[in-house]
């Protein structure tokens, strides 16, 4: 969440700054429940001085003659009076932070300077195009035709044992989404210096509340039924960033480059407000995979390590050979929790259009200060808020569909790329 002292320092730039992303910051209901706030504070400290002084005077009133029995009973009596009002104050005071960090959670992150304006994708800025697209001497079959042809995606049977927004997959395409997550997570490890880390796939309150997407984004998420307040995980940044919930890393843990966690997880979301949007084949589904970037880093950091987790993303898209171009998200696209973003769009030859296959996102020290994710710094010995940074590297499911589009041979089959190779036993096309 943002900074309240930040807030009460400079309200121009908070609302400014929000203004960006399509949020009005309610200034007004801040300023005077802040000033509420205080005021209860100023009162319950009042109380407690009045208190402190009424103890002592038993002693004073004996000494003018009032005997003490009845010295006591009136001291008693100012007593229990400062005790009740020191109860009403200081509830007062709860309830109206409470109502403070309500608006706190239900208010985005300010983006960085280098943001471009704009409130939809249309005003999304393309920075960079790696790539050129193949020219097709026949008509590209989408990924649904050519992975049904060869018997590997099978939606009927995903319906009638769940609902629609899922697959079945078989043979080859599965084995192909297998070796696609399995390159992902040795590039990263081995070439990236990530550290894999296998995490729960349910997640409490907390954890969602701390990462942002609860409370705004209730109805995106799958609950589990029962009394344990469960939810299925909408993408690995949940486990993985409530790694540093209420830690402290020290400067050795940190090292020059952070901390860096990668992990495979399948996720789950609801897709609320996107009914009727690829409604066809794996572009969205209820349930998806993704390898997922995390990374923990010194405040200095962040914008540079921001520019790297984006391109070791970059690197599988180029390793695959895959046509891509990469996108600057204005403030009105942002995720909720978001300083800045970039997206990765991959070529889609059956679509005849460039797709997100990944999001990489700066959260400077928003989550973190939800999470009380904090550093040792060691120049002042002190712990501070870290920054948190994620991305996908890459959507699995994306991945795939892009490979089947962009590898498809005139005759239906897919030729399989050659870092792929040694993950599918040397199988060189799917037929």
């Amino acid at each position: 969440m943002l900074d309240i002292k930040a807030i009460r320092q400079d309200p121009t730039a908070i609302v400014s700054g929000l203004q960006k992303r399509g949020h009005e910051f309610p200034l007004d209901r801040f300023t005077s429940l802040d000033a509420q706030r205080k005021d209860a504070d100023v009162r319950s400290q009042s109380l407690l001085a009045e208190r402190k002084s009424a103890s002592k005077k038993i002693g004073e009133l004996v000494g003018q003659g009032v005997s003490v029995d009845e010295a006591k009973a009136q001291v008693n009596e100012i007593l229990e009076r400062i005790a009740t009002e020191i109860d009403t104050a200081t509830e007062q005071a709860r309830a109206i932070q409470v109502e403070l960090d309500g608006m706190l959670l239900e208010t985005p992150n300010l983006p960085l300077a280098a943001v471009p304006e704009g409130l939809s994708e249309e005003d999304n800025v393309e920075i960079l195009r790696w790539g050129n697209p193949r020219v097709f001497d026949f008509k590209p079959r989408d990924h649904v035709d050519l992975a049904e042809r060869q018997g590997g995606l099978d939606s009927e049977t995903a319906g009638k044992i769940t609902g629609s927004r899922f697959a079945v997959m078989y043979a080859e395409v599965a084995r192909l989404q297998r070796a696609l997550t399995q390159y992902m997570l040795d590039v990263h490890t081995q070439q990236h210096g990530y550290t894999e880390v296998y995490v729960p796939y349910l997640v409490n309150r907390e954890s969602l509340t701390g990462t942002g997407q609860l409370p705004k984004f209730e109805e995106d998420l799958f609950k589990i039924a029962g009394d344990q307040g469960y939810y299925l995980i909408p993408t690995a940044e949940v486990p993985v960033t409530n790694i540093a919930r209420d830690r402290i890393f020290e400067p050795a843990e940190m090292g020059a480059e952070g901390v860096r966690f990668v992990a495979h997880t399948p996720c789950f979301r609801s897709e609320a407000g996107s009914y009727g949007r690829d409604t066809r084949g794996l572009i969205r589904q209820h349930q998806f995979e993704k390898v997922e970037l995390v990374q923990f880093v010194p405040p200095a950091r962040s914008e540079a390590a921001l520019e790297s987790l984006t391109g070791h993303a970059e690197t599988i898209l180029q390793s695959l050979d895959l046509p891509y171009r990469k996108m600057i998200l204005c403030g009105g696209d942002m995720g909720f929790s978001s300083a800045m973003t970039y997206d990765l769009e991959v070529w889609l030859p059956g679509q005849d259009a460039y797709r997100e296959i990944s999001s990489c996102s700066n959260f400077m020290d928003y989550q973190a200060r939800r999470l009380k994710a904090r550093w040792r710094n060691p120049d002042t010995g002190k712990p501070e808020l870290l920054h948190t940074l994620n991305g996908s590297g890459l959507a699995v499911g994306r991945t795939l569909v892009a490979v089947l589009e962009n590898y498809q041979q005139a005759d239906g089959s897919v030729v399989i790329p050659d870092v792929l190779r040694p993950y599918m036993g040397g199988v060189t096309a799917i037929a």
